[in-house]
């Protein structure tokens, strides 16, 4: 039968029953270690540090690896760093914003409802849609949320939505109140 297939018997038993090479047993090793290292630092590192933290393991030893091997063997266990962009910020608007005199001047007492909000918008980060924007307004007799609106965009159409959330929650009289 190896004759006709053109095979030598030792490369038949060979493929019958295999033997781990060295190498083999080698990579098996490195690559438990390349995933506790990887798993240690929360799958943040990629080749070059999983190399450099790998040879500091294996100093002892007496033993290296290349980065390249490391990049073979994390492709074999697919895995790869997990990145973070880093956080810029929003780029000013092009329209003029029309500057308004500061009403409250630091004094938030006041006497009863709806005589003074505060507005304020802060930034979230999410797993699913990464960065989104939470404006909310405040009575502050009552020091509750009267109002809130969560979006993908930082835009006028936010603020509006709070705004108007703001209203529906509260009843207004003709009297004036204050949004700062």
């Amino acid at each position: 039968m190896c004759r006709i297939l053109g095979v030598s018997r030792a490369q038949y038993y060979r493929y019958r029953s295999p033997k781990p090479s060295k190498r083999r047993a080698e990579d098996a090793g490195l690559k438990q270690r390349i995933l506790r290292i990887f798993a240690e630092f929360k799958q943040r590192y990629g080749v070059m540090k999983i190399h450099h933290e790998l040879n500091l393991e294996l100093q002892p030893l007496q033993l290296r690896c290349s980065p390249r091997r490391i990049s073979r063997l994390m492709k074999e266990l697919d895995i790869h760093s997990v990145t973070v962009n880093k956080w810029k910020a929003a780029s000013a608007s092009k329209t003029k914003v029309e500057q308004r005199p500061n009403l409250l001047k630091q004094d938030f007492s006041t006497t009863g409802l709806n005589q003074k909000w505060t507005a304020d918008m802060t930034y979230i980060q999410t797993k699913r849609n990464g960065w989104c924007y939470l404006s909310t307004i405040m009575d502050l007799h009552s020091r509750r949320i009267i109002g809130y609106s969560f979006s993908k965009k930082m835009a006028t159409d936010l603020v509006l939505k709070t705004l108007e959330s703001a209203v529906k929650n509260r009843t207004i009289t003709s009297e004036g109140g204050i949004v700062n």
